[in-house]
């Protein structure tokens, strides 16, 4: 199972990728889980700088920026 994590502040972007990440996990059928993380000391261990940042498998795949369904779709499909 991949284990996503979205990381941010809660705001209007971090929401976003989130809803996008669970959206892909549907779309693809992958076995994932999807959570969300907007503890400010829970980000800090993740050295995070800017937000949002989508992880899959524990890797930074994407920083600053919302990641959209299909390059979600497209990352996790990915061998």
């Amino acid at each position: 199972m991949k284990q996503i994590l979205v990381i941010g502040s809660g705001c209007a972007k971090c929401k976003t990728t989130y809803n996008n990440a669970l959206e892909a996990v549907k779309q693809t059928g992958v076995e994932a889980s999807v959570q969300k993380v907007e503890d400010i000391e829970e980000m800090i261990k993740y050295n995070v700088l800017t937000t949002p940042v989508l992880m899959i498998d524990g890797e930074a795949v994407v920083k600053g920026r919302v990641a959209d369904i299909n390059e979600i779709k497209n990352l996790l499909t990915q061998n």
